[in-house]
C-alpha cells in the first residue's frame, strides 16, 4: 500500500510587500507567525499527514489579507488570525463544514471561468 495523498492542501500567502508599496501585505510583524501557528495546530491535532500546509507567494487578494486557500473546494479565507485558523482547522478541515463568516467576499472571489472562456472574452 502506498502513502496516501493529502486530503487537504492549505495554501497560506506568505507575501510581504516591501515598505512603501501601495498594496497591503499578508505578512506583517503582527501576522508573521500565522503559518507556524497553522503547522503547529495541524501537528497538535495529529493530522499533519493528511493536511499539507504550503507557504505561497501572492494569491492576488491583498486587500483581504492575510489570506489562505483551502483545496479541494477553492475556499479562500480572509482576514486571518490565530483564532480563525484554529476554527478553520477544527470546523472545516476536521469537521467538514466551511467557516462561512471567514470566507472572502464574493465580490473578491467569484465563480471561476475556464481558460477557453477567458480567451473568448479577450477576443482571442
Amino acid at each position: 500500500m502506498g502513502i496516501p495523498q493529502p486530503a487537504f492542501y492549505m495554501f497560506k500567502c506568505e507575501q510581504s510587500a516591501p515598505p512603501g508599496m501601495p498594496k497591503p501585505s499578508c505578512v506583517t510583524p503582527e501576522t508573521q507567525d500565522l503559518f507556524q501557528h497553522l503547522a503547529q495546530k495541524l501537528m497538535k491535532e495529529g493530522i499533519m499527514g493528511t493536511v499539507q500546509p504550503i507557504r505561497t507567494s501572492c494569491l492576488n487578494r491583498c486587500s483581504s489579507g492575510p489570506v489562505m486557500l483551502v483545496e479541494p473546494g477553492h475556499i479562500m479565507y480572509a482576514g486571518l488570525n490565530k483564532e480563525k485558523i484554529d476554527r478553520i482547522v477544527d470546523e472545516h478541515i476536521i469537521g467538514g463544514n466551511v467557516v462561512k463568516e471567514y470566507v472572502i467576499d464574493k465580490e473578491q472571489w467569484d465563480e471561476p471561468i475556464t481558460p477557453a472562456e477567458m480567451k473568448k472574452q479577450m477576443g482571442m
